[in-house]
């Protein structure tokens, strides 16, 4: 989506802000013991609430309100009887629509006690996600994005999930640019321009590289049992960098 109005703006806010303040209220309710069946209540609630859809149920028909990915799980978890324990590192994929506009946000959180590797790829990959947000500009490259991510992996000794990209959001949760990549990709040639929406969300590993399909038809699993961790915004291309949609 390339945004035209202030009143098209003013709406991606919205549902930006709300996308990421159920994404908050989850991580805060999380604990050991609970099933991912019931942290996907309380976002389902939450969505509610404010009158919005879970946009994975309403665009793929996905079997819950939101994606809760344990562990090995990297991305596109289904909730579920699983039970959340002590040391899981468990993401949380947050995408909601109100009024035709699309939301989309999430973070990976580790449930103490964890290690201090884990500890650490947590806050690197949100400081993977934020350098990407740094090459956010009218008329910048696209592959600027992962250029910057990547070098930050490399030199923190992470590796990147390659085949889960970053995308266009507004009027869908998944449209043009499609296939953003969080990597260096040498082959894109495409541009920024202003009002330009889209997503940034590194996957940050210790080692794993490729995420695949799991039988459930859902959910994406890591191809190496590393930890591994995604932290995603919603942003809007400007001449003077990014903003942020969903921010609380």
């Amino acid at each position: 989506m390339t945004i035209t109005s202030q009143e098209e703006l003013e709406a991606l806010r919205r549902i930006g802000k709300i996308v990421a303040t159920v994404l908050r209220d989850m991580g805060k309710a999380l604990e050991p013991g609970m099933t991912t069946a019931e942290l996907d209540a309380i976002g389902r609630a939450g969505l509610d609430a404010h009158g919005a859809r879970s946009a994975p149920e309403l665009d793929y028909g996905f079997p819950g309100a939101t994606c809760i990915s344990v562990n090995r799980e990297v991305a596109h978890g289904v909730p579920g009887a699983r039970v959340i324990g002590a040391g899981d590192l468990v993401n949380i994929d947050v995408s909601a629509e109100l009024g035709g506009f699309y939301g989309d946000t999430g973070a990976s959180f580790a449930v103490p006690p964890v290690s201090r590797t884990v500890t650490k790829l947590c806050r690197d990959g949100k400081r993977a996600m934020w350098e990407g947000i740094g090459a956010v500009r009218s008329d910048a490259r696209l592959s600027d994005i992962g250029e910057r991510i990547e070098r930050f992996a490399d030199k923190g000794g992470y590796t990147l999930i390659r085949n889960l990209a970053s995308h266009g959001v507004g009027r869908s949760l998944h449209e043009e640019p499609e296939s953003i990549a969080t990597w260096r990709d040498r082959s894109e040639r495409r541009r920024m321009h202003d009002g330009l929406v889209f997503t940034i969300e590194p996957f940050l590993s210790c080692g794993a590289t490729y995420a695949d399909e799991s039988d459930d038809g859902w959910t994406l699993l890591a191809d190496r049992p590393v930890p591994t961790v995604q932290y995603e915004h919603s942003l809007v291309v400007t001449k003077s960098g990014p903003v942020i949609l969903t921010m609380v």
